[in-house]
C-alpha cells in the first residue's frame, strides 16, 4: 500500500515545551487509531506538530510534491492561532478532511483543570482552524466524532477512497481505439478542458494500430488464455475445443492478449471501443472487455471517453470493497404501477465483477458493426444497493449525475438475450429519478458500482471541483431542478473567478 494520507496536527508555543510533548504523544494515539482502522484503505503518515506559518506552509508544498501523497488530514489539539495556516492552506493543492476530534472520550469530572484544559482544547482550536480554512474558501470534507467511533473512520475511509480516485484521475491515460459514435451528442466533450480540469489525458489510435497487435498474437499465447476460460466460465458446448464455434472463442481470446498488450502494459488506464470503427478486427470486442474490466480497467462504448475515466476512477475507489463496478447502459422499462424497474445492459461490454453467480461464455449474433458474432460473458447482476454515475459535458463545464438504486433480481429469466445485464429500481422512485436525470442533461451511459454510495461520490465530486447532481432518497423533481438553476449559477460565477 504505497498511497499516502498525511496527518498533521496544530498547536502553539504558548503552553510550554511540555505541553507539547503532549502534543505530540496523543496526536500519535489518534494518527495510530486511523492507521489500524480496516476501514481506511491508505498509509496514515503523522508529521511533527506544526505550530508556525513557515513550518505549515512547507509541509502543504510537500505534499503537493509528493506522488505517493493522496490528502491531508488536519486535526488541531490545543488552540492553533489560524493565522498562521492562511499561507499553507492557500497553497495546498491535495485533498483535505478536517477531522474534529480530541484524545479523551469522557472528561474527567473529578480531576479536571486548566492544565488539562488548556491541553485539550480542540473543541476551541477547530474552531479557528475551521473559520480560516472557510475565510479562505478551502474545499474539505469536516468528519466530527471520537477517533474510536467506527463511524468516524468509516466516513474517513470514503473520503481516503475519494481521494484515490482523485489521484488516479490526475495521472490517468486513456486510448481511444477510433472515435466516438456518429452524429451522438452526449459522447462528445472537451478532451483539452479534461485534462485541465482532472488531469486525464484522452488519445486516439487507429483501430488498425490494435489489429497489428492483434495479429501478432501466438497460438500459445491464445491457447493459455483460452484453459484459463475454461477453467474460469460455464461455456457453451459449441465453443468447447473441437466443437463448431471454438475459432470465435480462439479469436476473442486473441483479441484479449492483444488488449493487455497495448492497454496494460502501455499504462493506460481505460480504454473506448466502438463497433462503427473496427478495421481489420473480425469481432467487436466483448469477452476481452469485460476481463479487463474485472481487473480495473475503466471502458467506455462507441467512443465514450468520460464513461471509460469514471469507470477506472470508481473501481480504484472500490478496490477491496465487496460488490463490483462496471460500464452500464439504462436499456429499457418495465412501467407496471408501483413496480416500476430499469433493465440495464450493453451489446457485449459488461462487467463480471457484479454478476451473482458464475457467468456463462456464449458466442451469439450483435446484429451491428458487420463482423463476425462475437464471444461474451452472459449473467445477472447481484442484489444489492448500488450507485449508478455518468458524465456530461455542458459546454463550459462538466456534470457529474449520480442515482442511488437498489438491484433487484429479474423478474423472470431472460433466456432469448444474450448478454450481461442488471435490473434495478431507482430511487426515490422511477418517476423522480427519471424525470430528474432528464433535467440534468444525464447520459445514457453510466458506471453502475455495488461498491461505492452517494457519500463517495460527493467526496469524489467536491475534490475535483465538479458540480454533482445527486438523485436519492428524499429527492423531489422541484427541489433538484431548483438545485439545477442555482448550481448553474455558481458553477458559471466560480470560473469568473
Amino acid at each position: 500500500m504505497s498511497k499516502q494520507v498525511w496527518f498533521l496536527t496544530g498547536s502553539q508555543g504558548l503552553y510550554g515545551d511540555d505541553v507539547l510533548d503532549q502534543v505530540r504523544d496523543q496526536s500519535a494515539q489518534i494518527s495510530s487509531a486511523l492507521a489500524a482502522s480496516p476501514a481506511i484503505p491508505v498509509q496514515i503518515v503523522a508529521k511533527p506538530t506544526l505550530t508556525d506559518a513557515s513550518a505549515i506552509r512547507q509541509v502543504m508544498l510537500a505534499a503537493n510534491a509528493d506522488d505517493d501523497c493522496v490528502g491531508v488530514i488536519a486535526w488541531m489539539h490545543t488552540f492553533s492561532p489560524a493565522k498562521m495556516w492562511i499561507g499553507g492552506l492557500d497553497a495546498l493543492r491535495k485533498p483535505f478532511l478536517h477531522l474534529h476530534t480530541q484524545v479523551n472520550t469522557e472528561l474527567p469530572w473529578a480531576s479536571i483543570d486548566m492544565d488539562f484544559m488548556n491541553l485539550n482544547q480542540a473543541a476551541h482550536g477547530d474552531r479557528e482552524f475551521a473559520f480560516i480554512a472557510t475565510r479562505l474558501g478551502v474545499a474539505r470534507k469536516t468528519v466530527s466524532g471520537h477517533v474510536s467511533d467506527e463511524r468516524v473512520q468509516a466516513r474517513v475511509g470514503v473520503w481516503a477512497r475519494a481521494a484515490l480516485g482523485r489521484a488516479e484521475m490526475a495521472t490517468m491515460k486513456l486510448v481511444r481505439f477510433g472515435d466516438n459514435m456518429r452524429n451522438v451528442a452526449v459522447t462528445e466533450g472537451d478532451k483539452v478542458e479534461a485534462e485541465r480540469r482532472f488531469g486525464v489525458s484522452v488519445n486516439t489510435y487507429g483501430v488498425n494500430d490494435l489489429v497489428a497487435v492483434v495479429d501478432a498474437v501466438s497460438d500459445a499465447e491464445i491457447s493459455a488464455l483460452v484453459a484459463e476460460y475454461l477453467d474460469s466460465y460455464d461455456v457453451a458446448a459449441e465453443l468447447l475445443p473441437g466443437a463448431e464455434r471454438h475459432e470465435s472463442l480462439r479469436y476473442g481470446a486473441r483479441i484479449e492478449v492483444a488488449l493487455r498488450k497495448f492497454v496494460v502494459e502501455g499504462g493506460y488506464g481505460a480504454f473506448t471501443t466502438n463497433f462503427e470503427d473496427l478495421g481489420g478486427l473480425r469481432q467487436l470486442p466483448g469477452l476481452a472487455v469485460q476481463r479487463l474490466m474485472a481487473e480495473g480497467i475503466g471502458f467506455g462504448g462507441e467512443g465514450d471517453w468520460k464513461t471509460a475515466v469514471l469507470g477506472r476512477v470508481l473501481k480504484t475507489m472500490a478496490a477491496g470493497l465487496p460488490g463490483g463496478t462496471s460500464f452500464m447502459e439504462d436499456y429499457t422499462y418495465h412501467l407496471v404501477p408501483g413496480n416500476e424497474l430499469i433493465l440495464g445492459a450493453h451489446m457485449l461490454e459488461v462487467c463480471p465483477s457484479i454478476a451473482a453467480s458464475k457467468p456463462r461464455l456464449e458466442v451469439h449474433p450483435l446484429g451491428i458493426g458487420g463482423r463476425e458474432d462475437p464471444v461474451r460473458l452472459v449473467f445477472d447482476a447481484a442484489s444489492g444497493e448500488a450507485v449508478t454515475l455518468g458524465m456530461c459535458d455542458l459546454g463550459d463545464r462538466f456534470r457529474l449525475v449520480a442515482n442511488e438504486v437498489t438491484v433487484v433480481p429479474a423478474l423472470a429469466e431472460m433466456p432469448k438475450l444474450p448478454v450481461a445485464r442488471a435490473v434495478w429500481a431507482p430511487k426515490p422512485d422511477f418517476t423522480t429519478s427519471t424525470e430528474c436525470w432528464l433535467s440534468a442533461g444525464g447520459p445514457h451511459h453510466t458506471v453502475l458500482s455495488t461498491a461505492l454510495t452517494a457519500e463517495h461520490l460527493t467526496d469524489l465530486a467536491e475534490m475535483l471541483g465538479t458540480e454533482l447532481a445527486l438523485i436519492g432518497t428524499g429527492t423531489t423533481t422541484g427541489q433538484f431542478l431548483k438545485e439545477l438553476r442555482w448550481n448553474n449559477a455558481y458553477y458559471r460565477l466560480a470560473l469568473g473567478f
